[in-house]
């Protein structure tokens, strides 16, 4: 008699189901919301009941180290190698962005709620120089702040735009020995704390100028535009600097070809090419100036009268009334500075908003109409 011994079954290897390592599908959220509460319930086990937690800090870091184990181990399992270190590069990514947005939405919520109560739209009709301390808060007016805050923008921007412009393209479009000069003083000049412009034109402008009696060189918007500029001048030229090496070499390579000369190559196909680059340029400048107060104190001053003239005598701007009335013990006093930091904040986004405008890409625009045209 014979017996037939059948082999042992073994288990097929689990296939791992392929797909983009960014992807996410139903189960990769609710895995991902699983491990956070098993997480939490975990830290809370070993920091609470075995140990003796130090503080709600130590509990969040060792939930986050534990959470981002637990996310890349199951997703490892259930997806592979690839997909786990995607995850948990894209967790600690978001997790970074949420950090620092948290404290910002704060920020903007706190000012909000201090000064949209007082804001009257006198505030944009009249100065300080009749408003009383102890007037109240409704009784605010900023418009020298906000004429001297546009007018020393402005004509910064005069001076930065030009001068960032032409040294980002000296420094990606010639062969000249200076380049690495120049960008070794841009790269340093990126890190001028904004009080040392504010000081080197105290000191080397407006202290000589009074000494001399030269008008034009004392404390006025003017002087405040030139510390400004220092301060703004490097954050436009690396950000251009960076915008035009994204410009493919082949539209230069193609615009020589057709016995174009560099100067036209750079005027009629670069500068065009990286237009939107060039005004996020001009943005991110507004963004550093426009709050500056440090530079403002040794330059414009400040005055609680309107002054339209920024080549002549003390000029208020929004950060210097901010900064005048912030500090002050009276409660309504200290208003009048979130008033001044909430329009602030909207002059901001205004002028953002129009830079986008004026510098959106209408290529596509444009094709279409032809097409439609045709």
């Amino acid at each position: 008699m014979t017996t037939t011994t059948t082999p042992p079954v073994t288990s097929a290897p689990r296939k791992l189901v392929k797909r983009r390592p960014s992807e996410t599908t139903r189960q990769d959220r609710l895995a991902a919301l699983g491990c956070a509460v098993s997480a939490t319930l975990l830290t809370w086990f070993v920091m609470h009941l075995l140990l003796d937690s130090p503080g709600w800090l130590a509990d969040l870091i060792v939930a986050y180290l534990l959470y981002l184990a637990m996310l890349y181990l199951v997703t490892r399992d259930r997806l592979g190698r690839l997909a786990a270190s995607d995850r948990i590069v894209s967790t600690i990514v978001v997790s970074g962005a949420l950090t620092l947005l948290v404290p910002l939405l704060f920020l903007l919520t706190y000012i909000v709620i201090e000064g949209a109560p007082y804001l009257r739209l006198g505030f944009f009709t009249h100065d300080m120089s009749a408003v009383a301390p102890t007037d109240p808060v409704t009784a605010t007016g900023g418009l020298h702040a906000v004429v001297g805050t546009l007018q020393q923008t402005a004509l910064t921007l005069v001076f930065v735009v030009p001068l960032g412009v032409l040294t980002a393209i000296f420094l990606n479009e010639t062969r000249s020995r200076f380049r690495r000069p120049v960008r070794i003083m841009v790269d340093a000049m990126s890190g001028l704390p904004s009080i040392v412009a504010g000081l080197f034109i105290y000191a080397a402008l407006i202290i000589p100028g009074i000494q001399a009696g030269v008008g034009l060189f004392s404390y006025n918007g003017l002087m405040a535009t030139l510390a400004l500029t220092m301060v703004m001048l490097p954050t436009v030229t690396r950000t251009v600097d960076v915008v035009l090496r994204l410009v493919p070499d082949g539209l230069r390579e193609a615009s020589l070809a057709l016995g174009a000369s560099r100067a036209r190559t750079v005027w009629s196909v670069v500068l065009p090419t990286a237009r939107t680059g060039v005004t996020t340029a001009v943005i991110l400048g507004i963004a550093r100036v426009a709050g500056e107060t440090a530079p403002l104190l040794f330059t414009s001053f400040g005055s609680l009268a309107m002054n339209a003239n920024p080549f002549s005598a003390p000029q208020e701007s929004i950060p210097l009334f901010i900064f005048r009335f912030i500090k002050q013990p009276l409660e309504n006093v200290q208003q009048r500075g979130y008033v001044g930091a909430l329009v602030l904040i909207l002059l901001i986004f205004g002028l953002f908003a129009i830079a986008r405008i004026v510098g959106r890409d209408r290529s596509k625009r444009k094709a279409k109409r032809t097409k439609e045209n045709r």
